[in-house]
């Protein structure tokens, strides 16, 4: 049913902000569109009664007004009236309710279906007419406030950050202490259980892979699947509005902030994987839900001289126009609008590269870069990059301007070839765990602008990454051809879930080994969610539109020996500046606390002698790499302006299947050395290890010594890294014979 406005009391409001906004009276709308000849605002009943208002008032080609009656809770759309014409870009039509692209709060589904589109199927430059609105999702009209009172952003250092890589519902939906209405939504996220665990294991900052409004595709609803990681943006203001624990319009607003002020009670810091490369409209076939029917040309980047069809640089069918203002502008007043008013610490940027395609190519010195250099507010929080796309020139690791943290691609390859084994440079291996300043350094940047990680939701489990030589994913429905097929994995004898003890124990090593590596590398390591427990997807390495046991944790099968290695070495790093230097080794020598002069970083061979030269080539099937790091080599000053002096440390990485006999370094470097870790250590070592005494290296280990001091610092469990090496990997889910852990 439809209704006018003659009832209805309309003043002319502003043009700004853009979006529905509540005052504590009434509401102001304001939408741009350059391209419309007459805009309609459509107010939905509760019977879903629609009363139409046609918005008059024109400023800079945004239309707007201002509804006195209107209060939070009120469902909308637009409808926009202008040319249609496909072939020019042009494609208004006012049968399609359109969801403001601003609006904070969204409600209902969407029917996926021929009214959803312009044109009728098998006819691409048809114009269809049939009414959208029954079955398209509304926007909601929100209430604003929230008492912050207390709240603070934890402003936690880079160099101090261990992120956390999670999904709201994967991370809560089967935790026993969450209560069941709560798993899956934003205050699952924010319960003590889950607070508690990230504190345990070292967490300062929890990245969300997407939680702006999202669609499911249609084509993924067709097969009975869903998209469950959320890269299909619809609302870049609203919070996706299933992970709220109610029904209530409006109140996963409400929701969200109050995770993000428990989170930043716990000194927790929230940030948003954000997805501002493309929209859940796609290509030309797809469905007109927003900005389509808005302005086309104005917000998506069409093939020039052929206007019907989109430049596509994401893999999804549209790319959204960043060399035109306003859609620069939505994007800058997104990012400001969760960090001032929903209070977030910083976005991770979904296929990044694609922002920087101002023409063509990828250009670091773009306008979006130089809009978020100049902002206030957004450049002063976490900012990181996903640096590549799938467009020519798209991988684009290092590249981005100094403001920016990456997500380090090479990391990832170099430590993966190291501990499975595989030929690689000794080089490159020792350049990634010392910060990648062959990556940052020229430009101006330090070892925190290398986010590390060995794992993501894009690809296997840490568990998963010693179980399986090969992907898995006959549950997606594409006949296996989705998903990464070179996976740099290593099942160890066996592919997914086995019972043998040998292959077990190997797994188990090589997931501490990886955890090590990763926590103690220079640079910022972020975890998966999981990983820290031995979750598994069943070697499915694409669980995009898998929202099920298979992609959730699973809380009443971890691997708690692994949590308690995870939070040592974490503790380890927090504890340690020379695992977090804010910046690059040097290479120049320092005085090591004796009196005597080294390097604040050595490179070591097995016998102690310090690498040089064709070692790095001739020593590469020795797959062993000793590291010192001087204690009193460490750059910087502390926040009262104190020198910042640590221990020394002897890190010792042997990726081959054969013992290597170590010879410990000369007393210059230290008298006396304590074994922290030892993945490869069956039982523990008492007695320090000295000067040029010979120590024996497990295959396929890792092994962290400290200087020695009297008495023995209590400030890491050393039984406790032990007692995690004896114990086996968790029992495989899938294996019937397994034991409960």
């Amino acid at each position: 049913m439809t209704d006018t406005a003659s009832d209805l009391q309309l003043w002319p409001g502003e043009a700004y902000p853009l979006g529905a906004t509540f005052d504590g009276t009434g509401t102001n709308f304001a939408l741009y569109t350059e391209s419309a000849e007459k805009v309609e605002l459509c107010l939905f009943d509760d019977d879903d009664t629609e009363t139409r208002v046609e918005l008059k008032e024109v400023d800079a080609y945004v239309w707007h007004g201002y509804l006195p009656t209107v209060q939070p809770g009120q469902r909308y759309g637009y409808r926009v009236h202008g040319p249609y014409e496909p072939e020019r870009g042009l494609r208004h039509n006012p049968a399609k309710l359109l969801l403001d692209p601003y609006a904070k709060a969204t409600t209902g589904t969407i029917d996926w279906g021929q009214p959803l589109h312009s044109y009728n199927f098998g006819d691409p430059l048809s114009f269809n007419e049939e009414d959208s609105a029954p079955h398209m999702i509304k926007g909601v009209v929100i209430n604003p406030f929230f008492d912050w009172t207390g709240d603070r952003h934890p402003n936690t250092p880079l160099s101090e950050s261990i992120i956390y890589e999670a999904h709201v519902k994967g991370l809560t939906q089967t935790h026993p202490d969450v209560p069941e209405s709560l798993r899956g939504t934003y205050a699952g996220l924010a319960h003590p259980a889950i607070i508690a665990h990230l504190k345990k294991i070292g967490v300062t900052a929890i990245e969300l892979m997407p939680v702006h409004q999202f669609v499911h595709d249609a084509v993924l609803v067709e097969k009975g699947l869903r998209n469950y990681w959320g890269y299909n943006t619809l609302g870049f203001f609203a919070p996706h509005a299933e992970y709220a624990g109610t029904g209530e319009r409006g109140q996963q607003v409400q929701e969200f902030k109050a995770m993000v002020k428990a989170l930043h009670d716990a000194d927790i810091e929230v940030i948003l994987d954000v997805v501002y490369n493309h929209t859940a409209e796609g290509n030309h076939m797809g469905p007109t839900l927003s900005w389509r029917g808005i302005d086309n040309q104005a917000y998506y980047r069409l093939v020039e001289g052929d206007e019907q069809h989109y430049m596509d640089y994401t893999g999804t069918g549209n790319s959204l126009n960043v060399s035109r203002p306003h859609s620069l502008q939505m994007i800058m007043d997104s990012l400001r609008y969760w960090v001032t008013e929903m209070h977030v610490d910083g976005f991770r940027f979904d296929l990044a590269a694609t922002l920087a395609r101002e023409f063509y190519e990828v250009d670091k010195l773009s306008t979006f870069f130089e809009l978020v250099q100049q902002d206030p507010v957004v450049s002063q929080v976490k900012l990181i990059a996903e640096p590549w796309d799938i467009g020519p020139g798209g991988y684009q690791v290092g590249n981005f301007p100094p403001v920016w943290a990456e997500w380090n691609g090479k990391y990832r390859d170099e430590v993966r070839d190291f501990w499975r084994g595989e030929p690689t440079a000794l080089g490159e291996f020792a350049t990634r765990l010392a910060g990648s300043a062959d990556l940052y350094e020229q430009s101006g940047r330090r070892p925190v602008a290398s986010i590390n990680f060995v794992t993501a939701h894009d690809g296997f489990t840490l568990r998963d990454l010693v179980s399986y030589n090969e992907k898995h994913n006959d549950a997606n429905g594409e006949d296996g051809n989705d998903g990464e097929s070179h996976n740099r994995s290593y099942n160890y004898g066996a592919e997914g879930p086995t019972d043998d003890p040998e292959i077990l124990q190997v797994r188990a090593r090589q997931q501490r080994n990886f955890l090590a590596t990763l926590l103690l590398s220079q640079g910022v390591p972020m975890l998966l969610h999981g990983d820290e427990l031995g979750r598994t997807q069943r070697g499915n390495n694409n669980t995009y539109a898998q929202d099920s046991e298979l992609s959730w944790i699973d809380w009443s099968s971890i691997d708690q020996p692994l949590i308690e290695f995870t939070a040592a070495v974490a503790q380890l790093r927090r504890e340690h500046p020379a695992f977090r230097r804010k910046r690059f080794f040097t290479g120049s020598d320092v005085r090591t606390g004796d009196g005597e002069r080294l390097n604040d970083i050595v490179w070591l061979r097995p016998d102690a002698t310090p690498m040089a030269g064709d070692d790095w080539q001739t020593m590469e099937a020795e797959k062993t790499l000793g590291m010192y790091l001087n204690g009193n080599g460490i750059p910087g000053r502390g926040q009262r302006g104190e020198r910042i002096v640590d221990s020394h440390f002897l890190i010792y990485c042997n990726a081959s299947e054969e013992e290597r006999e170590l010879t410990m370094p000369p007393a210059e470097y230290a008298e006396a050395w304590d074994v922290l870790i030892d993945t490869g250590a069956t039982q523990e070592r008492e007695d320090p290890l000295r000067a040029g005494e010979a120590a024996t290296l497990a295959p396929r280990s890792f092994a962290l010594l400290r200087q020695h001091a009297q008495p023995v610092e209590a400030d890491f469990s050393v039984a406790a890294s032990i007692a995690a090496n004896r114990a086996s990997s968790a029992p495989d889910p899938d294996d019937a014979s397994a034991t409960e852990s």
